[in-house]
């Protein structure tokens, strides 16, 4: 414990600081215009100390959170803290340069106090837009370089005309534009939030506290790490394939504990970066390395970036967890940060066996729909579908539920067919999905999408091919499936990774994976 904090006192500032990151997704999801973020609540606010090292976050996205500290120290990197100035904003994206995928844009606001020359701490808040540019609506196309996926954008100061010229690269800028704004909204919440605590407890013992949460969690880390039997642990799963010919894509992780609570994690066996759009960079692991720990160490383990300070990660550039440019990446955000946490999981099923629960989903079924070309009213949709949930050692695995690194709600139907031309025409459990065992998977869900304008759709899919694997003798849980149902009633399998042309009348039908079984039953 910091000498000049007590537990109470540290607790009091766990429970500030994540409060002031909640305020700020709520102004964000009030300000936003797109369905995707005021409805799903596709993003993630929180805090950082003057480093860039998250000290507290809101209950939002995983793998938004873990990868947000790269966009910080990106902004550091790139403009001297003493060059920055209050009320500046800097805004980016670039997945090489502190982002995750193109979609998901970042803005990060310095905090400074009194007659500060440099920030004490920093905001930002990550949202994915449902479209920045590139080859197809949604702009998670099945691209093979980066620069098909969308505009990118690396550190950039926050101005009127970078913003807009940002916009004007989408296809939908007025929308681009009101999420940015509220973006930046959210930013200013934090800022006043982190001013009100300062007047009240002072600024040198906001650091302190944030100091302070910062070794608590990297200490409560290794303690849970030192109950695992010292030894190597290791486990493999895959990846269906990257949409173009290239299967069963393995990520490979090996876990050394010592004595001392010392760990490592080491992806460097895992596959080489791949053509398709799977490719995730090395901060997309970071964040499921993060997400595995929080989940596997005590439920009071405050949430900054001491958990990742208390264990070394390993990867290798130009693989699938730890990718060089131009490969493209809007998968490896959404679709491989599922398959690396399973492996984690997997890994951390190995070294515990009565502690982690069996696969969840593994996917978060992505659905991107736009308007085809000429349009005159153009618009992108975007949204992840809900899965079964892997069951554990003392419970069922939930039914119809974002698993693991995804956080979102789903978009309520009413809102959906009031600001799209389409309808949900069948929204279900999955029954059967979830795997039988001791205790049962969840189970996933099926949606019908009926369209009343020609549209352009994009499927971005896994766990079609390898399905959510069980434990300790439980089932696994069911691959998905979708179809489109053409308006003359003539139906056809599609594929899991892939972009196609709808007309008015015609169905598209995802059926979600569902989770594996735990135990013999």
């Amino acid at each position: 414990m910091n000498k000049d904090l007590n537990a109470v006192e540290l607790e009091v500032f766990r429970q500030l600081f994540a409060a002031a990151a909640e305020e700020m997704g709520v102004r964000l999801m009030r300000a936003a215009y797109s369905p995707n973020i005021k409805e799903r609540l596709d993003f993630s606010c929180a805090l950082f100390d003057r480093r860039g090292d998250m000290i507290a976050q809101a209950a939002h996205i995983p793998v938004h959170l873990g990868s947000s500290p790269a966009s910080v120290k990106a902004v550091i990197e790139a403009f001297a803290s003493e060059t920055m100035k209050p009320g500046e904003r800097f805004v980016l994206n670039d997945p090489f340069a502190g982002g995750t995928h193109l979609p998901d844009v970042t803005v990060v606001a310095p905090v400074f106090f009194e007659q500060d020359t440099s920030p004490r701490f920093f905001v930002a808040n990550r949202a994915h837009h449902a479209d920045v540019g590139g080859a197809e609506p949604g702009s998670m196309a099945l691209a093979t370089h980066i620069d098909d996926e969308g505009v990118r954008l690396p550190a950039t100061r926050w101005t009127d005309d970078a913003v807009r010229a940002f916009a004007n690269q989408t296809r939908t800028p007025h929308e681009r534009l009101g999420d940015l704004r509220a973006q930046a909204a959210a930013t200013d919440a934090g800022i006043q939030r982190l001013h009100a605590m300062a007047e009240r407890y002072g600024v040198a013992k906001l650091e302190t506290a944030a100091a302070a949460l910062l070794e608590h969690a990297r200490r409560t880390t290794r303690e849970a790490l030192r109950a695992i039997t010292p030894g190597t642990y290791r486990f493999v799963d895959m990846l269906d394939g990257d949409g173009f010919g290239h299967d069963d894509l393995a990520i490979r992780c090996t876990l050394r504990v010592e004595l001392t609570g010392d760990a490592v994690f080491d992806f460097s066996e895992t596959d080489p970066q791949c053509e398709g759009p799977l490719n995730a960079v090395r901060a997309i692991t970071e964040s499921a390395v993060l997400y595995a720990l929080r989940c596997f160490a005590p439920h009071d383990l405050p949430d900054n970036s001491g958990i990742l300070h208390a264990v070394d990660i390993r990867t290798k550039p130009g693989t699938l967890v730890d990718a060089e440019p131009p490969a493209a990446v809007a998968g490896g955000n959404v679709e491989t940060s599922q398959r690396i946490t399973d492996v984690l999981f997997g890994v951390l099923a190995q070294a515990m066996p009565d502690r982690m629960p069996a696969a969840s989903c593994g996917t978060m079924n992505n659905v991107l729909i736009g308007s085809q070309p000429g349009d005159p009213e153009p618009f992108a949709y975007y949204e992840t579908l809900a899965g079964g949930a892997g069951a554990g050692p003392d419970a069922d695995g939930g039914d119809a539920i974002h698993t693991h690194m995804t956080n979102t709600r789903n978009t309520p139907v009413e809102a959906f067919e009031h600001a799209y031309p389409m309808r949900i025409t069948r929204y279900a459990i999955r029954d059967g999905s979830g795997g039988d065992g001791l205790h049962c998977g969840g189970h996933g869900v099926i949606r019908r999408y009926t369209f009343d304008r020609p549209a352009r759709v994009t499927l971005l899919l896994e766990r079609r091919q390898h399905a959510p694997y069980g434990l300790h003798g439980g089932e696994p849980g069911a691959t998905g499936g979708q179809r489109l149902i053409s308006r003359d009633g003539v139906t056809r399998d599609l594929p899991a990774k892939g972009t196609f042309d709808v007309e008015p009348g015609d169905q598209l039908e995802v059926l979600t994976p569902g989770g594996g079984g735990y135990g013999v039953a």
